[in-house]
């Protein structure tokens, strides 16, 4: 009797290993599911990347001519509709980051408006001068009404970045 009470308690005990055992496993596998980018430029990662909230803050701390390294993460509110070569992102004032890359070296989709990515680079502050804004509101797609009303040089946030990550759903 006390061998059967054994066998039957080690049996029961492997059960209920093998049962957690399969539970851990299926839990590790959702925690390992990564959230899927498709990457351009250099090959960067999305660990530490800022929000666009706090990264909004860096740059109204910044004056004309300052920069700083940067990862952060946005929305993307418009993209160069000649072949990509910028891009903007939306930050939470109000404000835009006008997004160039890294000697030229990579292009991004021309259909990602609303989606996420993640750049890094260098961030700074910078004066656009009238013919450069016409020039990005020309590839933007802006009627000649909307460009002959831009009159005056603008302090805006840019952004020089070697790598972007492109959220995939």
């Amino acid at each position: 009797m006390k061998h059967i009470f054994s066998i039957l308690l080690v049996t029961l005990v492997l059960v209920s290993c093998k049962d957690t055992t399969k539970q851990n496993e299926e839990v590790a596998e959702e925690l390992s599911q990564e959230i899927a980018y498709a990457s351009f430029g250099e090959e960067i990662s999305d660990a530490d990347a800022l929000t666009s909230k706090v990264m909004a803050v860096q740059y109204a701390n910044m004056a004309v001519g300052d920069s700083i390294d940067a990862k952060m993460v946005a929305k993307v509110d418009e993209v160069c509709q000649a072949k990509g070569c910028w891009m903007k992102l939306d930050l939470p004032d109000g404000e835009q980051v006008m997004v160039k890359f890294k000697d030229y070296g990579f292009f991004m989709p021309k259909d990602i408006a609303g989606k996420e990515v993640i750049i890094n680079g260098k961030a700074f502050v910078n004066e656009v001068p009238v013919d450069e804004q016409r020039h990005y509101a020309e590839d933007g797609g802006a009627t000649p009404e909307e460009i002959a009303k831009i009159t005056e040089p603008k302090r805006t946030y840019s952004f020089m970045a070697d790598g972007v990550l492109l959220k995939t759903e």
